[in-house]
C-alpha cells in the first residue's frame, strides 16, 4: 500500500504548533485529515466545503446517504447552526458537552453548507479533547467521521488511522491512543463511540448508545426513549387504536424521519438499495384494483426536484417538518372529533327544559340521524 500522508506529533509544545499549523493549511485548501478525538480518531474535513466533505465520504467508502456529524469547539456555537432547540436538547449538552453525546437537531436554513442528504438536519457534538478543541476554536466546524473505511474498525491510534486512510488524506496528526483514559488491556473493537440522540421531534429519542448510557441521560431528561421503546410504544397504541384487523393501518415507526436518518448514520454496513426492480414483481405487490402508477421523473427536471432530495437546507428542513406533522396527525387519528346524532347534540347544548321547548317548536319529537 502507498502510503501519501504525513503524519505530525504532537509530544511538545513545538511540534503541537506545528501540527496544529499544517492541520489549518490542509483543512483551508478543502483537504482531508485525520485528528484525536475523545472517543476514536476521526477523518476531518471543512464542514462548509462541499469538495471536502465529498472527499471525506469517499475516503470512508460513504454514499451521500450517511452524512458526517459536525464538531464544535463550543455549546456557544449551537443557536448558529442549529434550529428549533428544544429545552431538553439543550439540557442535555449542557450537561454532556463537550463529551461523546451528539445530538441530531434541524440545520439553520441559512447555512450554505452540504453535508449529503441530512434531510434538514445536522448531528452536532463538542469533543472532550484538549488538542480538537483548539483546532476547533481555530478552524470552525468541522465534518468528522470514525477514522475507518466503512465496515472496518474505527482508529484508535495514528497508526491505525495511516493503515486505513494513508492514501485517501492530506495529514495525520498523532494524539497518541485515544481515548485518553484507555487501558492497554482495552482492545480497539472496545471502544465505545458517542451516544447519538434525535431532538427533532416532541420527544427525544436515543438512536444508538455509546459512551453515554440511557440511564445517565435520564436523569437529565426523565422522557428520554431508546429507539426500540418508542417503536413498541407507538406499535401498542396503534393496536389499541384499530377498529378491526381489516381496517388495520401500518404501525407509525418510533422516532421521525431524522431518527431513520441517524440510523443510516451509524450503520456503516448498510447495503444500497437496488434501483432496478423486477417488473413482475412490483405489479405482483399491487393490490386488487390499483390503477398503474405513474414513473419515476426524470433526473434533472423540475419534477423530479420536487420528490428528491435538496441541497438547500431550508427545503430539506420543510419537508422532514411536514413530515413529522403527518406522522403526529396519524398517530392522533383515534382521538379525532365523531359526527353525533342529532338528539346526542340537543343533549349536549341545551338543558332538559330547553330541550321540551325545542322539540314543541319542531312540532314534534327530534328523530334520531
Amino acid at each position: 500500500m502507498s502510503v501519501n500522508a504525513q503524519v505530525y506529533s504532537t509530544e511538545t509544545d513545538e511540534t503541537r504548533e506545528e501540527a496544529i499549523s499544517a492541520a489549518q493549511t490542509a483543512l483551508r485548501a478543502k483537504k482531508t485529515i485525520v485528528i484525536p478525538t475523545d472517543t476514536v480518531y476521526g477523518i476531518a474535513a471543512d464542514a462548509f466545503s462541499p469538495e471536502a466533505v465529498a472527499a471525506l465520504l469517499s475516503a470512508k467508502g460513504r454514499s451521500r446517504k450517511m452524512p458526517p456529524p459536525v464538531l464544535i469547539f463550543d455549546e456557544a456555537v449551537l443557536p448558529g447552526l442549529a434550529d428549533d432547540v428544544s429545552d431538553d436538547a439543550t439540557a442535555l449538552a449542557r450537561k454532556f458537552w463537550p463529551g461523546a453525546l451528539t445530538l441530531i437537531l434541524y440545520s439553520q436554513p441559512s447555512l450554505n453548507w452540504d453535508l449529503g442528504d441530512a434531510q434538514g438536519t445536522v448531528a452536532l457534538r463538542v469533543p472532550n479533547d484538549p488538542l480538537t478543541l483548539n483546532l476547533l476554536r481555530q478552524v470552525g466546524p468541522l465534518a468528522v467521521s470514525s477514522a475507518n473505511k466503512t465496515g472496518r474498525i474505527a482508529a484508535t491510534s495514528a497508526q491505525e488511522a495511516l493503515e486505513q486512510l494513508g492514501e485517501d488524506v492530506e495529514l495525520i496528526v498523532d494524539g497518541g491512543t485515544r481515548p485518553i483514559s484507555r487501558g492497554k488491556h482495552l482492545d480497539s473493537a472496545d471502544v465505545l463511540p458517542s451516544t447519538i440522540v434525535d431532538c427533532t421531534s416532541d420527544r427525544l429519542v436515543v438512536v444508538r448508545e455509546g459512551a453515554i448510557s440511557l440511564e445517565e441521560l435520564r436523569e437529565v431528561v426523565p422522557s428520554i426513549v431508546s429507539k426500540a421503546e418508542l417503536e413498541e410504544q407507538n406499535n401498542k397504541s396503534s393496536l389499541r387504536s384499530v377498529d378491526s384487523a381489516a381496517t388495520t393501518a401500518p404501525s407509525q415507526r418510533g422516532g421521525s424521519v431524522a431518527a431513520d436518518l441517524a440510523q443510516t448514520r451509524v450503520e456503516d454496513n448498510t447495503a444500497e438499495e437496488s434501483e432496478n426492480h423486477d417488473a413482475a414483481g412490483a405489479a405482483g405487490s399491487r393490490g386488487l384494483g390499483e390503477g398503474p402508477r405513474a414513473a419515476a421523473p426524470a433526473a434533472g427536471t423540475f419534477n423530479a426536484g420536487l420528490v428528491g432530495s435538496s441541497s438547500s437546507p431550508a427545503v430539506d428542513q420543510m419537508r422532514t417538518k411536514e413530515a413529522h406533522r403527518q406522522e403526529a396527525s396519524k398517530a392522533n387519528g383515534a382521538n379525532k372529533t365523531k359526527p353525533v346524532s342529532v338528539s346526542e347534540a340537543h343533549a349536549l347544548v341545551f338543558s332538559t327544559a330547553d330541550q321540551d321547548s325545542a322539540q314543541q317548536n319542531l312540532g314534534g319529537s327530534v328523530t334520531e340521524s
